[in-house]
């Protein structure tokens, strides 16, 4: 069959301009339409240099009728704007939301954290999410929902890598539900494509690393109580059997994001050895494309998963402090946006799952 023709709309933003790059090398699709706001009126290539052979088309503005007519279109949208939108374009299209509208089952967690309208739940696109154990004891994956899905919302970025860091403790009960903390280092562009002074300029940017969205003020936070209670056979409504304290910081890096998990270790976890408690990772793992669990004693580093769908990740024991540590290193524009959406694309359409994507790092 031919290729399927696609819209990207927020072409021009951050997430968009990914999506675009992995596209344009994908064999499957055509990307015949690019929209947006600001940039409406402009040739492509003005915006991203980068992607010549989609350099000549103009970008149109945001509307249903610009997109509809596309067999899959993409929407690279700020929270609050894509849910509206997305009720007005074709039901026989495949749309990826990268933004927020759509990820949360629970209404009470949007309004906490989000506020406004609240839209319906999408197919979630993590193929690798955990949903428990079926009763042979195989883990049950979120890669069965999205064969044939019509409509994909796709993961927060830093959701993507605190949940394939710890999923697999959760998944087991290796650790506690409570007290879960999760430290991320985030390079710039997962604050978005934005002039913000105080802290997105060069100036103020380069040699320093600052914390934001603290306190369990970042939104981020239920979507991965969410996916945590998912990874344990819950459902979305029990995710407050959860706590998290998570805190993202912002580092002096284009892209790129290292999760450091740490949960206190279950009694049936501190009667195991490192190597039973690795097991589990391996386990979850093991026919995981994507996921690469490192030999004992490497560490991630985002210099290793940047440009890739790849996650990178780690557990360590600290018997002393009666925590276990997860580690997982992803590039948060690829695997955490736009790598991780095409690869649920070519799920839910019936393509290779790995088409057009790779697992391997630009480095240095």
């Amino acid at each position: 069959m031919g290729k399927y023709t696609v819209a990207v709309a927020g072409a021009t933003g951050y997430a968009g301009g990914e999506a675009l790059r992995i596209l344009a090398a994908h064999p499957a699709f055509e990307v015949t339409c690019v929209a947006g706001h600001s940039s409406a009126g402009d040739r492509l290539g003005r915006h991203m240099p980068h992607i010549p052979q989609l350099a000549d088309l103009v970008v149109q503005d945001t509307t249903p009728e610009a997109l509809n007519g596309h067999d899959v279109i993409i929407l690279a949208l700020p929270h609050g704007a894509s849910g509206a939108l997305a009720a007005q374009l074709e039901p026989g299209a495949t749309v990826v939301d990268l933004g927020a509208d759509h990820r949360l089952e629970e209404r009470a967690a949007w309004d906490d954290y989000y506020g406004g309208d609240f839209y319906e739940h999408w197919t979630y696109g993590m193929p690798e999410l955990i949903l428990g154990k079926a009763a042979d004891g195989t883990y049950r994956r979120q890669r069965e929902a999205l064969r044939g899905a019509r409509r994909i919302a796709g993961p927060g970025c830093n959701v993507t890598a605190v949940t394939l860091a710890l999923q697999p403790g959760v998944a087991e009960g290796l650790v506690e539900p409570t007290d879960i903390v999760a430290d991320l280092v985030v390079g710039y562009s997962g604050a978005g494509k934005n002039l913000k002074r105080a802290n997105l300029l060069a100036a103020e940017a380069f040699g320093s690393a600052v914390p934001y969205s603290v306190g369990g003020t970042h939104r981020h936070i239920p979507e991965i109580l969410q996916n945590l209670a998912h990874a344990a056979g819950l459902r979305a409504a029990d995710a407050d059997r959860f706590t998290l304290g998570f805190t993202p910081i912002l580092a002096p890096m284009a892209r790129g994001i290292l999760a450091s998990v740490s949960a206190r270790l279950t009694d049936r976890a501190k009667a195991m050895d490192d190597a039973e408690i690795r097991a589990a990772w391996e386990r979850a793992y093991d026919d995981e494309g994507f996921m690469t669990l490192l030999p004992e004693g490497t560490l991630p580093a985002t210099q290793n998963i940047i440009g890739s769908n790849a996650a990178h990740l780690q557990v360590v024991v600290d018997r002393r402090a009666g925590r276990l540590l997860a580690f997982a290193a992803i590039d948060n524009l690829n695997r955490g946006t736009a790598g991780q959406a095409v690869q649920s694309l070519n799920i839910a359409l019936g393509l290779p799952e790995d088409q057009g994507l790779t697992k391997i790092g630009v480095a240095p």
